[in-house]
């Protein structure tokens, strides 16, 4: 129904393009798209929701989900855009879900990333993981570039949060 554009009544516009689109889907999925479309909102008056934080493509993994036809590869290319629009379109299933994926491949070049949003979305399964991950582990050692540079713009209670974890684990030596 969505890749044919059958009978589609609003316009999504990412940042690169557009994609056509059922209201009474999104309205169905997310109480905020739900509150657009039911009050009188310029997105119900022009029949277009404006999305400029998502690329095309991402938008095309938010719709897919919505429309329950996402691929895994397309969902675990776009994991973090998808969780930024399920945060913002109040679509619980699709941030648990991104929750779920993001806990599975922490490493050293997306632990710092992940911690942020960990904080920023309120994931505490995430947070918890990453902190492990850094402090338990010893890897905040092995990327000590990359953390000084995240300590001097992260937020300072999740830096408050990471310095007492480190010191927690010192005092056990």
């Amino acid at each position: 129904m969505l890749s044919e554009s059958i009978h589609t009544d609003i316009v999504i516009n990412a940042s690169d393009g557009s994609i056509p689109a059922h209201r009474a889907v999104l309205a169905s999925r997310s109480p905020v798209f739900r509150s657009m479309f039911s009050h009188d909102l310029k997105e119900k008056e022009m029949s277009a929701v404006n999305i400029s934080d998502m690329s095309v493509e991402a938008c095309q993994a938010f719709l897919s989900y919505l429309y329950g036809n996402i691929e895994n590869e397309q969902f675990l290319t776009h994991r973090l855009p998808l969780l930024r629009a399920a945060d913002k379109y109040d679509i619980s299933d699709l941030k648990e879900a991104c929750h779920e994926s993001l806990l599975e491949d922490i490493d050293t070049r997306n632990v710092l990333e992940r911690l942020q949003n960990a904080s920023l979305y309120q994931l505490p399964k995430l947070k918890t993981s990453c902190m492990r991950y850094l402090v338990k582990f010893g890897k905040i050692y092995d990327i000590r570039d990359d953390f000084n540079a995240f300590i001097q713009f992260a937020d300072r209670e999740l830096i408050a949060e990471i310095f007492n974890d480190v010191l927690a684990v010192w005092k056990g030596f």
